[in-house]
């Protein structure tokens, strides 16, 4: 728990590492964990730390390229100055984002695009900058790059890529639908006041680059699985493309700098850290715990089951915790049971800051924008109306793609 209170707090801005990687190294020193166990956590967390670096870095690189700006003056142009328009524009956005550039794209890169386009507009920005922190989380079902906890639950189902997106398809498209519903209603006063509509934005060049070599890489995507190779290599070619573009303009010494920023080395620390403790308290009980409370089976009441108990624990320890800690104990069910935790930890974080770690992100990223935008009361209202409304009907949605396209 401390470990997690730092990452929330980061008490004199530290990064998560600081507390974590000295909390692993305790956890090891006095037996809490084996050498063994310990070893086995970071090979298992490794591929996925790999492939979350190189699509941060694809991610920072397409943003240089002018992708976000270009998506920004995209909102501003279909909305004309209506905020209902602009918050589906936004959903739109927010959703293709999350599925092809992950969660953190959302929060670090589009977020800050879509606060000024709203703004720009004359909008409140509310209900958009609300729909990047949901959408960070809710929309990133569809594929397994879109999340790192995606990446977990893909090696613990033993599913292709194509077979995960397929399967999955269905409850991402119906909880980015209800999250919309509730947001109309939840926002409804904000999407009907008045916005000063300002003269219609001038067109902006359309990054092609960037979009060629996103498209090049979700290709890739599916072919690095077809051939039981990581993702990560297909988003290493992509952030290669970008990176030799790159040098052409800032030289070598700027694109390795910016590389190596992107990439976050204090957070990949953090996360490899996080596991190891993670796994010393599996070990140490917790996985017998709630061994007697996670449902067999893959009926449907099992799946609603499984994936309530997996969006509670995500607001309890973290979302990154709770997947770590439950697919052990799902996998053996097959991999309807492993997809349902992994709803759980995908939707539940939106009922409460703590929920995962790009929420928390998020709120810093609003917060820096306008130090009032962001209320405990407020956000915590709209996760207990659009977390149960998504994660039922998601469930669903997942038992009748399960049944239809089996596994």
């Amino acid at each position: 728990m401390l470990v997690l209170a730092a990452a929330v707090v980061r008490p004199w801005g530290w990064p998560e590492a600081v507390v974590a990687v000295p909390a692993a190294a305790l956890v090891l020193l006095t037996g809490v964990i084996t050498p063994e166990h310990a070893a086995a956590e970071v090979a298992r967390l490794g591929p996925v730390v790999v492939f979350l670096a190189a699509i941060l870095v694809l991610a920072q690189l397409c943003d240089d390229e002018g992708l976000f700006h270009a998506c920004g003056t995209w909102l501003a142009r279909a909305a004309a100055g209506r905020p209902r328009r602009l918050l589906g524009g936004v959903f739109v956005i927010a959703s293709l984002v999350t599925a092809v550039l992950s969660l953190d794209a959302t929060v670090v890169l589009l977020t800050p695009v879509v606060f000024a386009t709203a703004s720009r507009l004359g909008a409140r920005p509310k209900p958009h900058v609300y729909a990047c922190a949901h959408l960070s989380n809710s929309a990133s079902l569809l594929l397994p790059v879109s999340n790192l906890t995606n990446l977990l639950a893909l090696a613990a189902s033993g599913l292709s890529f194509t077979r995960f997106a397929a399967l999955m398809a269905a409850p991402w498209l119906v909880a980015v639908a209800a999250e919309y519903l509730v947001f109309r209603r939840f926002f409804a006063a904000d999407l009907n006041a008045a916005a000063e509509v300002p003269a219609t934005p001038e067109p902006r060049e359309v990054p092609v680059f960037a979009l060629v070599t996103l498209a090049a890489t979700l290709a890739g995507f599916v072919l690095t699985a077809a051939v039981g190779l990581s993702p990560a290599w297909a988003a290493a070619a992509g952030v290669l493309v970008l990176v030799v573009r790159r040098v052409g303009r800032t030289g070598v010494g700027g694109a390795v700098s910016r590389v190596v920023r992107a990439a976050d080395l204090p957070f990949l620390a953090f996360v490899l850290a996080l596991g190891v403790v993670v796994r010393a308290v599996v070990d140490n009980g917790l996985a017998d715990a709630l061994s007697h409370v996670v449902p067999e089976g893959t009926g449907l009441v099992a799946l609603l089951g499984l994936a309530a108990l997996a969006a509670v624990l995500a607001n309890v320890i973290n979302n990154l915790p709770a997947v770590l800690v439950l697919l052990p104990l799902a996998a053996p069910a097959g991999a309807g049971a492993v997809l349902a935790v992994l709803l759980g930890v995908n939707l539940g974080p939106n009922l409460t800051y703590a929920g995962s770690l790009a929420t928390l992100l998020w709120r810093r990223v609003v917060r820096a924008h306008d130090p009032t935008a962001v209320r405990l009361g407020e956000f915590t209202r709209l996760g207990l109306l659009a977390v149960p409304t998504s994660l039922l009907l998601a469930v669903v949605a997942l038992w009748a793609s399960l049944s239809v396209i089996g596994v």
